[in-house]
C-alpha cells in the first residue's frame, strides 16, 4: 500500500514528514521519497530512495530546510522498485512535484502523447504522466493547473502537489482514494 504525508506551516517540514512516513511503515511498500519548499527556499528539494524510510532518512542532507512538503511510501504497480520510480515525481524543469495513490487507467495513452510532444520520462510510473500534465497547463494558479490535468485523467487518485512557483500551498485532490486533511493553527496536514 502507498502512503502520503504533507505539511504546510511554520515548522521545519522534513522531520515532520519523516515521522509521518515512519507511522505508515506497517504498510507494505518498496520505496519512499520527500519533496520540500518554502517561501525562503529556492525551488523544490527532493530525496528518494528504494527501500525503507530509514534508507530515505540516511540520504537527507543536513541542510534540507523548508516549511512546505510532501512525502510518500510506494508499493510498485507501474515499474520496478527503484529510486527513479519512487515518488515524488518531478516535471522536466523540476518545478512540480506530485505524490499519488491509485492507478491512472489511461496513463499509457497519455504517456505516448507526451513523448510525441517531446517530453522525456524519468520513470516507468503512471504518476509521472500527471506531473507533466500539471506542468504543461497554462492556467495561472496551481489549483487550476491541477484541475486541468485531472480533467484528462481516468482512474483513481489521491494526490498532493507542490510547485516551486507557489511555495505557500499544497494542492490535494481525490477520486476513489482517501485523503485526510488536518487543520491546525497556522498549519495544515494531509495524509
Amino acid at each position: 500500500m502507498c502512503g502520503i504525508v504533507g505539511y504546510i506551516g511554520k515548522r521545519d517540514v522534513a522531520p515532520l514528514l519523516l515521522e509521518g512516513l515512519q507511522r505508515l511503515e506497517y504498510r507494505g511498500y518498496d520505496s519512499a521519497g520527500i519533496a520540500i519548499t518554502g517561501p525562503k527556499a529556492a525551488g523544490l528539494k527532493t530525496v528518494k530512495a528504494k527501500g525503507r524510510v530509514r534508507e530515505l532518512e540516511s540520504r537527507i542532507p543536513k541542510r534540507f530546510a523548508g516549511t512546505t512538503g510532501i512525502a510518500h511510501t510506494r508499493w510498485a504497480t507501474h515499474g520496478a522498485p527503484s529510486d527513479e520510480n519512487a515518488h515524488p515525481h518531478l516535471d522536466v524543469e523540476g518545478k512540480v512535484a506530485v505524490v499519488h495513490n491509485g492507478i491512472i487507467d489511461n496513463a499509457s495513452d497519455l504517456r505516448a502523447k507526451l513523448i510525441a510532444d517531446g517530453i522525456e520520462f524519468a520513470s516507468e510510473t503512471d504518476t509521472e504522466v500527471l506531473v507533466h500534465l500539471i506542468a504543461r497547463s497554462t492556467s495561472e494558479t496551481l489549483e487550476e493547473k491541477v484541475r486541468d490535468a485531472l480533467r484528462i485523467i481516468e482512474g483513481t487518485y489521491g494526490i498532493a502537489v507542490l510547485h516551486a512557483d507557489f511555495p505557500d500551498r499544497i494542492v490535494v485532490a481525490r477520486n476513489g482514494s482517501p485523503v485526510v486533511l488536518g487543520i491546525g493553527e497556522k498549519e495544515m496536514f494531509v495524509a
